[in-house]
């Protein structure tokens, strides 16, 4: 298995960055896109990196913000056959505080073309044996609230509840992959909830100061036997901090790869980039 980075804040390789995030996987069965950044720049980056988003069969809309599903409609118009896997809730109307909209286009919920490529999936639903889309559990080991964000609904804003995010789970020789987009239920949760082998995505920590409080969520994620390749919303600050003490950190540039070579009888996560 291989994923890409072909958006993400950061990259040591010379491409535009942006902030959000967009990921190109392919597994044994499936090309997939998981997140389309905030523009049109994943598309951008996929042609520098020889990747043929026209081969893509599924697509995966971690949750329904500007920055992870604003190239949405791009990705609709470079491919005409793929499944756009989301949650119904991802087209709700986001905030940062009550002033900022973070959300994605309303405007789409009226393109025909568009909503037939969707498949909802707020329950969860196994694509194939390879394949899951996971939601969130009930039981937290860790609240951590909204974070600041919220959500308007008909006119009062009420406190997220991040009901619109969801995972990618990919079964390869025996392990669990487990792709998120930023985490928003609590990176420590979805580890305890999916106990993956290798988890790759943001842990949304980028709004907390490096001490303590960061201290402890790092040690927690740490007593999990997870091989964890963060991006994104982590924060570069906070994870270098985290970094200075957790045994299985990596962070995924942009333009950089991850590749899984994971044998039935271990695990042996390869980097290259």
């Amino acid at each position: 298995m291989k994923v890409t980075a072909l958006v993400e804040n950061t990259t040591n390789v010379g491409l535009p960055t942006e902030h959000g995030l967009s990921l190109y996987i392919e597994t044994k069965r499936h090309r997939i896109l998981f997140d389309t950044g905030k523009s049109g720049l994943f598309a951008e980056n996929a042609a520098r990196l020889g990747v043929d988003l026209k081969l893509v069969d599924i697509c995966v809309l971690s949750h329904g913000h500007y920055d992870h599903g604003g190239g949405l409609k791009k990705f609709s118009t470079i491919n005409e056959n793929a499944p756009i896997y989301m949650n119904r809730n991802a087209f709700g109307m986001h905030f940062h505080g009550q002033e900022k909209y973070i959300g994605l286009n309303r405007d789409w919920l009226l393109d025909e073309e568009l909503q037939q490529r969707i498949i909802y999936t707020d329950a969860g639903l196994d694509i194939d044996e390879e394949l899951s889309i996971v939601v969130p559990k009930d039981k937290k080991v860790v609240d951590m609230g909204s974070t600041g964000l919220s959500v308007q609904v008909g006119g009062d804003f009420v406190p997220e509840d991040f009901r619109h995010e969801h995972y990618l789970l990919i079964r390869e020789n025996g392990k669990r992959i487990l792709i998120s987009g930023c985490s928003h239920q609590g990176v420590i949760n979805i580890v305890e909830w999916y106990r993956p082998d290798v988890l790759i995505g943001g842990f949304h920590f980028m709004d907390q100061e490096p001490g303590d409080i960061l201290k402890s969520y790092g040690k927690m994620l740490d007593e999990y036997d997870t091989q964890y390749y963060t991006c994104h919303c982590t924060g570069v600050e906070q994870y270098d901090y985290l970094n200075s003490f957790m045994r299985r950190l990596h962070y995924l540039s942009e333009g950089e790869d991850f590749v899984s070579d994971i044998p039935q009888s271990g695990c042996c996560v390869s980097w290259s980039g």
